[in-house]
């Protein structure tokens, strides 16, 4: 029987000989999230997609396989992987029949003919109505040409700025990221960024953006963003104009 993530980790931890302390020195994780990790007390971490997401870097940083242990734990708390639990079609019910549209009724020959004939003497008025407007008379003088509207500013009008905001991150150490666009569809999908990794840039009308801690370098339209360097998990909601505005704990999205 395999042992469980907690006591998995908290013996690899043993055998290197280092404290929580240190460990949340290197890798910007919280002591007191480690220490509910090792004793597998979930209800202390900030979510769980942060949970798996601590799980990674922790195991990574003792030597083991974080990708394995994150998944081993999903499966012993029984959380659905990203998409699963989605609604889908049985083969085996019926088809319910669309209802059949009326049938429009059928015009009779005669009064088909009749409507032909009226369409073909009003086409005949117009034609002459216009032919006698057009003929010039007596006085009458060209018309002057319509002129062409100068290259320079058709080629102008053309153009149009690209709307939006522009978004880049660089982490400056270990951090998870999670970064959605103005519709909610995910440009970062929940994945940790080494030191120095980039993201972006990104072009939308606002952003969405969670990050594991404050270890990351974040520019909107060319222009730094001051971000706190935290070891704690923090969240923004970027808008149109640019401006940055911190979201709550149950505010944040977790591209799960």
């Amino acid at each position: 029987m395999e042992e469980s993530v907690g006591r998995t980790l908290r013996e690899a931890r043993a055998q290197r000989g280092v404290t929580l302390a240190e460990v949340e020195a290197r890798i910007r994780i919280r002591a007191r999230f480690l220490r509910a990790i090792e004793e597998e007390d979930w209800s202390v971490l900030p979510g769980e997609a942060y949970t798996r997401g601590f799980i990674r870097t922790y195991a990574g940083y003792l030597g083991l396989d974080g990708g394995l242990l994150a998944e081993q734990h999903r499966r012993e708390i029984g959380a659905d992987r990203p998409g699963e639990g989605l609604l889908g079609v049985d083969p085996t019910q019926p088809r319910v029949a669309q209802p059949r549209s009326r049938r429009q009724p059928r015009l009779s020959s005669g009064v088909l003919a009749l409507l032909v004939s009226a369409g073909l003497v009003a086409v005949l008025l117009v034609v002459g109505l216009s032919s006698s407007e057009e003929s010039p008379g007596p006085g009458d003088g060209e018309r002057p040409p319509v002129s062409a509207a100068p290259e320079e500013n058709r080629s102008t009008s053309a153009r149009r700025p690209d709307p939006g905001l522009s978004l880049q991150l660089t982490a400056t150490d270990e951090v998870w990221v999670c970064v959605l666009d103005a519709v909610g569809r995910p440009l970062v999908e929940g994945r940790i960024l080494g030191p120095g990794a980039e993201a972006g840039p990104f072009r939308s009308g606002s952003f969405t953006v969670s990050l594991g801690n404050g270890e990351v370098a974040m520019t909107v339209n060319g222009q730094h963003a001051s971000i706190p360097s935290t070891p704690s998990p923090i969240g923004y909601a970027i808008g149109s104009g640019g401006t940055l505005r911190e979201l709550a704990e149950g505010e944040r999205p977790t591209c799960t």
